[in-house]
């Protein structure tokens, strides 16, 4: 029987996903198999499996490289890109490590152990027992596995922690990436290139998530789509710097991430620990099932957010630094109207903050804007039945502020000048323990004084030149990330009821560690629905629809110009948690109606609609986007087709559905919550349309029709709808058509039923 540090070899499998992970000779692990669940395996199939995974027995030529672990080095003769890098000034850069102890769910995992999802522990020291080694590698129930790794120094000498970055295995048949580009108002570009020797590297310095981050970086087999393809992804779940890389080198292939220190950033003396943030990775057959897997852990947390999720309305595109009391209130008595349900005051309400130049930092309510402060709005808001959120800003300053007057030295710079502005703000170092309880203390005032049910905390600039004045101008956007999650925490303990949302000049930071202390993800400061076609739709790899902000705006967009009809607005937010971003005093009461129904449309499928299954389709036109939500029963569901561009051919090719029973039929109806598409030719199957109990004659509906405009529709079996598909409508660019999908109860309700 082997002994306690011989370790184990472990094969733990959930969700339809294996990893058999070999811990064995004192060795740090490797993992001989992450992909398709195996069958059960005894242990002489395992250890032959592991066997059989290295390279050359016994070889020691450099010709023939050994197989990688989780954290390759040098020490084995890898040659590749490091786990670990640093050193004692210089000395120790290449530690072996010795494993002494390997624990299963806490318990001493020996020989071999099979189980259903759980954590592995593997304990170690470097040859000079200068350093400890951690690694956590945990398959949760999902099929997500996670790593992290922790590292202690255990002597007297200071050791400069440079990059820990674990790696996972892929194999050879992964050849194509995709991982994500973007920028301010068009976050998450996909790209996508092919896997070749050497390394692709993706590294992100902002101090923040960043809108052009990797966000989660695939490999797959090549073409592979949303319901096709083997595919592997890794996301580093880090709201600081952070890199995610590919590499090939040799016969082996390798995806990871880890977080990016700057020099010197991270320095350990006696005692010290250094732990790398948690590394995820997903796999699955076609994207939707590598998102599903990240959907169903997010979902799975402490505090998951409900699928009954308040209408919100964010006041910056109505009133942006007008802040006027009974202006506000009038929005708000419109908006209540309307049915919404939450009522946000953005920017604007505090200091001498009259516009982007002075005050932020101050969060103490405007005695010149509010004389009698927010009481007579949070009150009015909470009457009409509404909750009451409000903006911050906590880890941004204006030069032009009586917190930066205060204290300079509180401002992150490399050196004695503070760095070049951006939208005229610095950045509050909040690993100053002084600093820190200044913000905390503010924000607690506030949320003591006013019944806040919702923080809104934005962060809107890059960190340039993050370093510590009062540590000679050190590097510090480890600590101040660290310092922004105990924030986040210490806050969230107090007022656990407040739902925080994470917005970063729109989406610049979304990141499942983010999403381990706020509730809700602004996608882009880009409302314009063209683009939030696109934005949501790969915003959803990473998350769940229910924490995903997604605003009706104004019919010409703030940030692009473009003028669109309110059912596309609409038609494309109600895929996320709804908002409206807008001046309702504005519109016109036509279009207050329309909205009024588009949020009742949304109320009455919203456990639907945030809680389902997303489901996104392969197409051969990119300008015809089609996806929706599958409830986890199968029984119904709710598609969207919008066409983004002029098509060719057109009408678009035949519409299918993927995600529903096989066996099932479903009767299949569009939907109209607020008025026809511009230039909808309906399909024949669609049947004849009524209006108030008479039919309208003629099939083309050229005109814009009010919403009680119906389709009979008609009922084809799910294997049908996503083998064979059905003729498309005409519509005209940017134009949606919501489809209702409802599984028949038995064979006499099935009118029009196709096989």
């Amino acid at each position: 029987m082997p002994t306690d540090n011989e370790g184990a070899i472990l094969h733990l499998a959930a969700a339809g996903v294996s990893v058999l992970i070999d811990a064995t000779g004192g060795q740090l692990p490797a993992i001989v198999h992450w992909g398709d669940q195996l069958p059960a395996l005894t242990a002489e199939e395992a250890r032959k499996m592991v066997e059989a995974s290295v390279p050359v027995a016994g070889s020691s030529t450099i010709d023939v490289p050994p197989r990688p672990g989780l954290l390759p080095g040098q020490d084995s003769g890898w040659m590749g890109r490091p786990g670990l890098r640093g050193s004692f000034d210089g000395v120790g850069w290449s530690p072996k490590f010795q494993v002494h102890k390997v624990t299963f769910n806490d318990s001493p995992a020996i020989g071999f152990v099979a189980a259903e999802a759980g954590r592995v522990l593997i304990t170690g020291t470097d040859d000079a027992h200068r350093l400890r080694l951690d690694l956590t590698l945990e398959l949760l129930p999902a099929g997500l596995i996670r790593g992290r790794v922790e590292l202690t120094n255990l002597c007297d000498e200071t050791y400069t922690v440079e990059d820990v970055s674990l790696a996972f295995p892929i194999p050879g048949e992964a050849t194509e990436l995709l991982d994500f580009a973007g920028s301010h108002n068009f976050e998450r570009v996909p790209q996508r290139g092919t896997l070749r020797t050497g390394t692709h590297l993706r590294e992100n310095r902002k101090g923040r998530t960043g809108s052009d981050s990797a966000y989660i970086l695939h490999a797959g087999t090549p073409g592979f789509g949303f319901g096709h393809g083997e595919i592997w992804a890794v996301h580093t779940a880090w709201s600081g710097n952070h890199h995610h890389f590919a590499e090939r080198f040799f016969g082996d292939q390798l995806i990871g991430g880890g977080e990016l220190l700057l020099p010197g950033e991270v320095r350990l003396s006696l005692g010290d620990i250094y732990q790398s943030p948690w590394i995820y990775a997903s796999y699955g057959t076609g994207l939707d099932a590598v998102a599903r897997r990240f959907h169903a852990h997010v979902r799975s947390r402490t505090f998951p957010v409900s699928a009954d999720r308040p209408v919100t309305l964010n006041v910056w595109e109505a009133v942006y630094f007008d802040h006027e009391e009974e202006k506000l209130i009038a929005l708000a008595e419109r908006a209540a109207l309307a049915g919404v349900e939450r009522y946000v005051l953005d920017d604007g309400w505090f200091g001498s903050r009259r516009d982007d130049t002075s005050g932020l930092g101050d969060w103490v309510v405007s005695a010149d804007v509010w004389p009698s402060g927010l009481h007579p709005l949070v009150g009015r808001v909470h009457e009409m039945g509404m909750q009451f959120g409000l903006w911050f800003e906590p880890e941004m300053v204006n030069p032009d502020s009586d917190v930066a007057r205060a204290h300079p030295e509180w401002i992150m710079a490399a050196r004695k000048d503070w760095p070049v502005e951006s939208r005229n703000q610095q950045v509050l170092n909040l690993a100053v323990p002084e600093a820190y309880e200044h913000v905390k203390k503010q924000i607690l005032a506030l949320l003591a004084e006013y019944k806040l049910d919702y923080i809104k905390w934005d962060h809107n600039r890059d960190l340039i030149e993050a370093g510590n004045q009062q540590a000679g101008g050190r590097p510090a956007v480890h600590q101040q990330t660290l310092a922004f999650y105990a924030l986040l925490e210490e806050i969230r303990s107090l007022h656990p009821d407040v739902e925080i949302e994470s917005c970063s000049s729109g989406g610049a930071r979304v990141d499942l560690g983010v999403l381990e202390n706020t509730d809700r993800v602004w996608v882009s400061d880009n409302n314009d629905p063209h683009d939030r076609q696109t934005m949501l739709r790969w915003t959803t790899e990473l998350l769940p629809p229910e924490y995903l902000g997604s605003h009706i705006a104004s019919a010409r967009s703030h940030t692009t110009g473009r003028r669109h009809d309110l059912a596309f607005r609409a038609g494309t937010a109600v895929f996320g948690h709804l908002g409206v971003e807008w001046d309702l005093g504005t519109a016109s009461d036509d279009e207050l109606d329309s909205l009024q129904r588009w949020i009742s449309f949304y109320k009455q499928e919203r456990r639907l609609l945030l809680a389902g299954d997303v489901v996104r389709m392969d197409g051969p036109d990119t300008n015809v986007v089609v996806h929706g939500v599958v409830g986890p029963d199968r029984s119904r569901a709710i598609f969207a087709q919008a066409a983004l561009d002029s098509l060719y051919p057109d009408p678009a090719g035949r519409l299918r559905f993927r995600g529903l029973d096989a066996e099932a039929r479903y009767e299949i109806v569009p939907i109209f919550p607020g008025y026809t598409p511009s230039g909808l030719l309906p399909p024949d199957w669609w049947g004849q349309p009524s209006a108030s109990g008479r039919h309208i004659e003629g099939t083309s509906l050229r005109t814009t029709a009010r919403n009680d405009v119906t389709f009979p529709g008609a009922v084809f079996s799910g294997s049908a709808l996503e083998k064979v598909g059905v003729a498309s409508p005409r519509i005209h660019p940017d134009q949606v058509v919501l489809y209702r999908l409802s599984r028949v109860a038995c064979e006499s309700q099935t009118r029009n039923a196709v096989p």
